[in-house]
């Protein structure tokens, strides 16, 4: 039987759309901008 904990555990860091950078992620997140790159003076 396949281990739903093991499969998120192993997928790839999420990275950020505009400069590559991974993120860290969190809850209920599904923004594809790091928070550098999400400030809002840029």
């Amino acid at each position: 039987m396949f281990n739903v904990v093991e499969f998120f555990r192993n997928l790839p860091k999420k990275k950020c759309h505009r400069c590559g950078h991974d993120m860290n992620e969190k809850a209920d997140c599904y923004g594809n901008l790091c928070d550098d790159c999400d400030h809002p003076a840029l």
